[in-house]
């Protein structure tokens, strides 16, 4: 278990979720491990699943589809555009489950990646709901723990690229 927290902020009544987290690696470090697709897919969700990118476009006006396959086989895909990459400070996109039974579900997400003193890193990423209802469903569907897990793998793969 990583000695840095993950923080999950949401407040009610509010379409919004913010999640915080330091990172002992830096900056620029941390930013590839969000725009190289072979990097991303080892960290991004909960243990336990494959992650594959069919379409990966970590640029200014890209796009991107992933599937997550678990150890039964079923397959979870995801998809979204991405409007900014502003290396290493900022990437603004959407984000949207292919499996909800009506499209249009889509979540504005802005990740921050701020320089901490002694080559540490703080991601500050603020997801934006279309509506409350969607923000918390999205809040019970674990996704608390997927993002905990996932940063956690990260945490490694951030050690193993230092060297």
């Amino acid at each position: 278990m990583s000695k840095n927290k993950t923080t999950i902020t949401s407040k009610p009544g509010k379409q919004e979720l913010f999640i915080t987290r330091e990172f002992d690696a830096p900056r620029e470090l941390v930013f590839k491990a969000y725009t190289d697709a072979e990097i991303y897919a080892q960290w991004l969700g909960p243990n336990g699943l494959e992650t594959r990118f069919e379409v990966f476009e970590p640029v200014s006006g890209g796009k991107y589809k992933f599937v997550q396959k678990d150890k039964d086989g079923n397959e979870f895909s995801f998809h979204g555009v991405t409007h900014e990459v502003n290396f290493p400070e900022r990437i603004i996109g959407t984000f949207e489950f292919d499996g909800l039974p009506e499209a249009g579900h889509v979540v504005l997400e802005t990740t921050r990646f701020e320089a901490l003193p002694g080559n540490r890193t703080r991601i500050t990423s603020q997801s934006v709901f279309q509506s409350v209802s969607d923000r918390d469903g999205m809040v019970q569907s674990g996704m608390e723990h997927g993002v905990v897990e996932g940063y956690e793998r990260l945490d490694e793969i951030l050690e193993t690229l230092k060297k």
